[in-house]
């Protein structure tokens, strides 16, 4: 049996039977080099040369969970939940209720969306915007997996589709040069302008996904506790802490805010934008001295979870490339399909969904897919599109429905503030459903259609 089938699978079953997914991750890829033929020693060896990728993202989400606690201080968040609340008047009729949530809604998805091409903040503001819109989604009794799976798109579909910010260094710099790479030899070429192209029907899929989320699967009202997030997140309360809005605070959250995306987008450095936020706060006297390491022990806690989990997910990246099973899962899976296209198409998505759920980055899998599917495509006669949309829809899905992908933890992040959002269940489960079924249909129309 393939290792990297037999640890995908032990860190999905225990992952859903509610397992934490830092231990998933952890027994998974220890399962996955024993079968895979290394020895405890060899894997364990793997595995801790391969966390160290995954420390700077721990570090940043950290930064950023105690600069979205010191913003809760500011009195920015209940201002925004007044505003919102006033929005539905003292009645809260159903059509009014309807209508905030839709709004609210769609201010999340443009926000998400933008953050991977307008302003590329990519996950840095889930944990600025989001908590602070708690209070009203409880009020509106939203289902807060619609929420996760606006998020989700957000954080996915605009970097596959349009080159502009991070999507110009997944379309051109990752995609395009890894593809004509492997291609060199076999007389494949591919122009910046096919890549969109190839990706627009995949893409098109975790639309109509969105659509059905939205609308269908997590319209319902669904009852959240009305917790009070300052308590929840802060260890050492004081009742000084929780103060009313006034003009200073809200000053000082706005130019904390400014000046944490723009020292990010200069640097390209989230801790550091995160750090300079929290300072400002610190320094505008949002809170007082003596409370800034309690706040910060509990943004840091906040998020500490993700950011294992992250670390163990790059462990279990390097495991799986040490047992050298990724290749024979594709040989393999390609020895028994014969000459039809069709098949192959559906195989080497497949093949690519397990590979990129336990690694959990399209970025990080594409040199890996790229490498292999390539002269697999050219042999199959597959078009150059078509190559395109196998290659971007394979490393996609690690992105739209895994429990170690930063597009799911990052709404979790957000809508787990109060501990009534579960990450596998509320987050993953959902994602994966509504985003990762379309996406393997509607990558295979594209490659045959192309």
């Amino acid at each position: 049996m393939n290792a990297v089938i037999i640890a995908v699978l032990v860190m999905v079953g225990l992952s859903l039977a509610r397992v934490s997914v830092v231990f998933a991750l952890v027994v998974g890829a220890l399962v996955g080099g024993l079968v895979g033929g290394l020895s405890i020693e060899d894997t364990l060896s793997a595995f801790n040369e391969g966390v160290g990728g995954g420390a700077q993202v721990a570090l940043a989400y950290a930064t950023l969970g105690a600069f979205a606690v010191a913003i809760s201080r500011s009195g920015l968040p209940d201002l925004l939940a007044r505003r919102l609340i006033g929005m539905l008047g003292q009645e809260a009729t159903e059509a009014r209720q309807a209508t905030v949530k839709a709004l609210l809604l769609t201010a999340v998805l443009l926000v998400s969306i933008s953050s991977q091409n307008l302003i590329p903040v990519h996950i840095a503001f889930i944990p600025i915007l989001i908590p602070p819109l708690l209070k009203v989604m409880n009020q509106l009794r939203l289902d807060r997996r619609a929420v996760a799976c606006a998020l989700t798109f957000g954080l996915t579909a605009p970097y596959m589709l349009l080159p502009v910010g991070f999507g110009a260094i997944f379309l051109n710099d990752i995609l395009l040069a890894n593809i004509n790479r492997a291609g060199d030899v076999l007389g494949l070429e591919i122009t910046r302008g096919m890549v969109p192209m190839a990706m627009a029907v995949p893409v098109g899929g975790m639309a109509l996904g969105l659509a059905v989320a939205l609308f269908i699967s997590y319209r319902k009202p669904r009852e959240y506790q009305a917790l009070d997030l300052a308590t929840t997140n802060v260890p050492h309360h004081h009742p000084e802490s929780h103060a009313e809005p006034h003009t200073l605070g809200l000053v000082m959250a706005g130019v904390a805010i400014v000046a944490a995306l723009g020292i990010q987008l200069w640097t390209g450095s989230m801790v550091l934008g995160g750090l300079v936020g929290f300072a400002l706060l610190s320094v505008g006297g949002i809170f007082k001295w003596r409370e800034a390491d309690d706040l910060f022990t509990s943004g840091m806690r906040m998020m500490a979870l993700i950011g294992f989990i992250m670390i163990s997910a790059s462990g279990f990246a390097a495991v799986m490339n040490a047992t050298g099973h990724i290749d024979t899962l594709v040989q393999s899976s390609f020895d028994i399909i014969g000459d039809n296209r069709g098949l192959a198409a559906l195989i080497m998505l497949l093949v690519g969904l397990f590979i990129t759920l336990g690694i959990g980055s399209s970025f990080s899998t594409i040199p890996i897919i790229a490498a292999i599917f390539v002269p697999l495509a050219v042999q199959f006669g597959f078009s150059p599109l078509a190559t395109v949309a196998l290659v971007g829809t394979a490393a996609a899905l690690g992105d739209a429905g895994s429990p170690a992908s930063d597009s799911t933890l990052g709404p979790t992040s957000g809508l787990n503030v109060d501990r009534q959002h579960d990450h596998i269940w509320d987050s993953v489960v959902p994602t994966f459903l509504h985003y990762n079924i379309p996406l393997i249909a509607f990558g295979w129309a594209a490659a045959m259609l192309f």
